[in-house]
């Protein structure tokens, strides 16, 4: 007996409220757009600058008795990570603190790192401070500025390999999807002021990544039923397309939440940050696969004329039941 997460053959109508669902997708970017500029960016330490003091100790790191140590002090946003590494020897145990800039400052003064230390060998006196490094107000600017052109990159690659896969109406229709997910995600920590730091940069890439991989296999299937129904309007094409895959689309997304919410609630406070931004990215990821990019593709039409037979059709493994 195998579960069904959709019935095996569906037959319902995506763009029956079009119009209603890409207003409220224009009106929530509107709004992202908005918090972003006024409410801003929780920036961690990679984007505003700070300290981070290196230790090494012979007995094992407990991360959560390092951050009570270092709370008294009152130094605002502290990362503290554990290292590991295969070189290390059995007993050699590396943390990185790291300690954001203070106000007016460039980095924590001699007496804050003074302090930060005599906390920290109060709590293990075998600790040892190889190394102590400060990253100014310029260099997290340009932090910010690469991070940006890098989703910018990834976005326009995109544009430019739908194009030439598909036609222009597949690549506007995807990238518009793609800017969808990524302005909703950036307006979520705007509202709920969550670290955005440079983890979280990599999981918007990965939130492209993901959403692409979604879009371009509903737009497979839609070229194949382009060709095999020249009669059909278009409309009617986009929603048996997406129906004939909507069974890939919600298992690859469930058992993708499955994984990322174990991570969310055990993973620990280190990594929750990108999990969030992860769960977040499935989530709008697969909406704006069915109900931005088709609608868009609907809105603009596309060429019905190809002779040419199909030579890589759609994906085989789209009608898949978990």
């Amino acid at each position: 007996m195998r579960l069904k997460l959709v019935p095996a053959q569906t037959n319902w109508d995506f763009f029956k409220f079009s119009k209603l669902t890409l207003g409220l997708s224009g009106l929530a970017m509107v709004a992202s757009i908005a918090l972003f500029f006024v409410v801003g960016l929780n920036f961690g330490i990679d984007f505003r600058g700070g300290t981070t003091i290196r230790t090494e100790s012979t007995t094992p790191v407990v991360v959560s008795d390092y951050r009570a140590a270092l709370d008294p002090l009152e130094l605002g946003d502290i990362s503290i990570t554990e290292v590991f590494d295969p070189t290390f020897e059995a007993d050699q145990h590396v943390t990185m603190v790291r300690i954001q800039a203070q106000e007016g400052a460039e980095a924590i003064t001699v007496e804050t790192i003074n302090a930060v230390q005599g906390a920290l060998l109060s709590l293990d006196p075998s600790l040892t401070f190889p190394s102590v490094e400060s990253v100014g107000p310029k260099v997290s600017g340009e932090l910010v500025k690469t991070a940006v052109l890098a989703v910018v990159a990834a976005i326009a690659a995109v544009l430019f390999y739908i194009w030439l896969r598909f036609e222009w109406q597949f690549s506007l229709g995807a990238v518009a999807a793609l800017v969808h997910d990524v302005v909703l995600t950036i307006g979520i920590f705007s509202v709920l002021q969550i670290k955005f730091d440079l983890a979280i940069i990599a999981a918007l890439l990965t939130i492209v990544g993901y959403s692409l991989n979604d879009t371009v296999v509903v737009f497979d299937r839609v070229r194949e039923n382009l060709r095999k129904y020249k009669k059909k309007d278009l409309k009617d094409v986009l929603n048996l397309s997406i129906n004939e895959t909507l069974s890939r689309t919600v298992m690859t997304s469930v058992t993708t939440l499955i994984a990322l919410i174990s991570l969310f609630v055990l993973g620990g406070d280190v990594i929750r940050g990108f999990v969030f931004a992860m769960i977040w990215g499935v989530v709008v990821g697969t909406y704006s696969s069915i109900f931005v990019a088709s609608a868009i593709l609907l809105r603009l039409g596309v060429k019905r004329d190809w002779s040419k037979t199909d030579n890589n059709q759609g994906n085989q493994y789209a009608n898949i039941d978990a």
